[in-house]
């Protein structure tokens, strides 16, 4: 699905999150969206999956103009926020079988990918456990595997990889993403770790004070940033000498 973001301004008050932001993401791509603390992350993927609205601009999703009321479109992409709020009374399985639902994800195999995802993120032992009981790094862990078993066209994830999440959990969400990539699918996630996101995306969007400073493919930037340290790093260090 194509995703374009066009001209958004989102002021919270006085405060603008994001001001005249405008990118255009193509299917099968895994996307970073980087930038320090209150720089707009999270405010950009609250309008990309509708819990937010624009205060001016607008979002596409293949040429059709997004709103939360577009159902036709949620149903063809998925939000986790870097804290899940989820049924503290639902089991773990029953999570992933409530998301399967209400995507209309209920395809053949689906017990087996669902097998699979469990034991991959080592939740097979707490599949009859309610949420509630979990650690957070486990609840995150069972929101993802929501994710994972529906596997929509897009995915949005705040923070995901700074969630509480183990190495295995966070090797497994890696390689699962990258395959829904080759598959066509494309991933948006914020993050503030530069050495797991320099190698993990296909693209960089780059945010400082709400506005997207860089939109560039990580070939792209390597070309522009040689320099010995890492191409994240000369970039956020860039950033910092202008603020100064």
């Amino acid at each position: 699905m194509q995703i374009s973001v066009d001209a958004v301004t989102k002021a919270y008050g006085s405060v603008r999150a994001l001001e005249n932001a405008s990118l255009a993401i193509e299917p099968g791509q895994i996307v970073s969206v980087l930038g320090p603390n209150g720089a707009g992350k999270t405010t950009l993927l609250l309008c990309l999956a509708g819990i937010v609205a624009p205060t001016s601009g607008r979002i596409l999703y293949d040429g059709e103009r997004f709103h939360r009321g577009r159902m036709d479109l949620r149903r063809r992409f998925s939000f986790l926020p870097d804290f899940p709020f989820l049924f503290a009374d639902m089991t773990v399985v029953r999570h992933i079988g409530m998301m399967l639902r209400l995507h209309r994800a209920e395809r053949d195999g689906v017990e087996e990918r669902v097998l699979e995802i469990l034991r991959g993120l080592n939740l097979l032992s707490l599949a009859d456990t309610k949420l509630g009981a979990l650690s957070r790094g486990q609840i995150y862990k069972a929101a993802l595997a929501g994710v994972l078993a529906v596997n929509p066209e897009v995915w949005l994830l705040d923070e995901p990889l700074a969630s509480g999440m183990d190495p295995a959990g966070l090797s497994f969400f890696r390689k699962r993403a990258r395959e829904a990539a080759a598959q066509g699918r494309t991933v948006v996630y914020s993050t503030q770790i530069l050495e797991i996101a320099e190698k993990f995306s296909d693209r960089v969007c780059l945010l400082q004070r709400g506005q997207i400073r860089f939109y560039e493919t990580f070939e792209d930037l390597r070309r522009r940033w040689s320099g010995e340290g890492g191409v994240l790093e000369e970039l956020f260090g860039q950033l910092r000498e202008e603020r100064q």
